[in-house]
């Protein structure tokens, strides 16, 4: 596939909406056409499954059930919008994807890790993104950001130590793929933290031209 896929990942209130839009920016003005999408969603299918995997009125949904039902939505996804894109030489820009389900179903839910990598080959084969912006920072300040920012989702309304076992899963996946990773200390002020994503993707765009 002549494209690229980036991905840009993060526990709860990191600023995702709003960097991806800048990295969006940025791209394009590097004369890259890009596609946005995000998981769970990104096809009519998948975001009907979003809505069941946010709905706070399924308390009693299993870890099993959670996990394949983000990748039936990560199947469609990739079917459908993902490969496409990729093929036709664009630039798939993804609001999370499956180092999420590493960080939340694996990290937070504790789904055994080697499950994850299973269903991640039967479902990508060898698929991976080219690139991946961890938007990093401590979790009580995280949790502040997303509860201005609008009523608690099913995954929003877990336990402090739920999140702190997603940010160190996350961190730890970072640490041994530190080729693919970019970690953004997105606790910062916005302008730092957008100083901070400009320069690592030019970096990576310079490498890859």
């Amino acid at each position: 596939m002549s494209g690229k896929f980036i991905t840009v990942e993060g526990g709860e209130g990191a600023g995702k909406s709003t960097n991806l839009a800048l990295i969006k920016t940025l791209l394009e003005a590097a004369g890259k056409k890009v596609v946005m999408s995000r998981e769970p969603g990104g096809t009519p299918l998948g975001e009907t499954i979003r809505g069941v995997l946010l709905d706070a009125k399924q308390s009693r949904m299993s870890s099993d059930t959670e996990l394949l039902l983000m990748f039936a939505a990560r199947a469609q996804h990739l079917d459908e919008v993902i490969t496409p894109a990729l093929a036709a030489g664009h630039y798939l820009l993804c609001d999370r994807f499956t180092d999420a389900t590493y960080a939340y179903q694996g990290g937070g839910r504790g789904v055994s890790m080697a499950r994850i990598a299973e269903l991640e080959q039967f479902v990508q084969g060898d698929l991976r993104p080219d690139l991946t912006v961890l938007l990093d920072l401590p979790v009580a300040q995280g949790m502040q950001r997303a509860g201005e920012r609008s009523a608690p989702d099913r995954f929003e309304q877990e336990q402090h130590e739920f999140f702190e076992k997603v940010r160190a899963t996350y961190l730890e996946r970072a640490k041994q793929q530190p080729q693919r990773y970019r970690v953004i200390n997105a606790g910062l002020d916005l302008k730092a933290v957008q100083q901070q994503i400009r320069q690592q993707l030019a970096d990576y765009l310079g490498a890859v031209e």
